[in-house]
């Protein structure tokens, strides 16, 4: 869409991912980035850290369930989505809000790290496809909407 604002992160999961199905089958993995800072102090002449981010993340579908089998509390990713801003409203009548990233891409990060991928079978019949094996035979691709408030 138009005019959203995307984010790229990197960081640590603070935790294992939660996998969730909503009431239709379709997968949800929620998870929280750690992002903190490194900066020079020139009076101590050291690294220190900074206020740390935590971003709250949602990622749907076959995404979700890959996260979820492949990464585990302290792995450092990158992620990549769409910010959004989650409103919801107590029991008690408060109002509430909270950021939230609508993962997009995730990536294992590199750089203190080895990681060996594997590429996923496409889940579509080739026969139907025309022999086609890029063919999608799958109804809509539409996100379905959340039900509960975030985390």
């Amino acid at each position: 869409m138009a005019n959203e604002t995307t984010l790229t992160i990197v960081g640590n999961l603070t935790d294992d991912p939660e996998l969730r199905f909503t009431p239709s089958g379709v997968a949800l993995a929620k998870f929280t980035v750690a992002s903190t800072p490194r900066l020079y102090d020139r009076v101590t002449e050291s690294y220190k850290d900074g206020d740390a981010l935590f971003m709250n993340c949602s990622a749907w579908r076959e995404l979700g369930e890959n996260i979820a089998e492949s990464l585990k509390k302290g792995s450092r990713v990158v992620v990549t989505g769409r910010l959004r801003l989650n409103r919801w409203e107590t029991q008690e009548g408060e109002k509430r809000s909270a950021m939230q990233l609508d993962v997009e891409d995730v990536g294992a990060s590199l750089k203190y790290a080895q990681a060996k991928v594997m590429k996923m079978a496409r889940k579509t019949d080739v026969a139907a496809a025309g022999g086609d094996p890029w063919a999608t035979t799958s109804g809509k691709a539409e996100r379905p909407q959340d039900d509960e408030p975030p985390f």
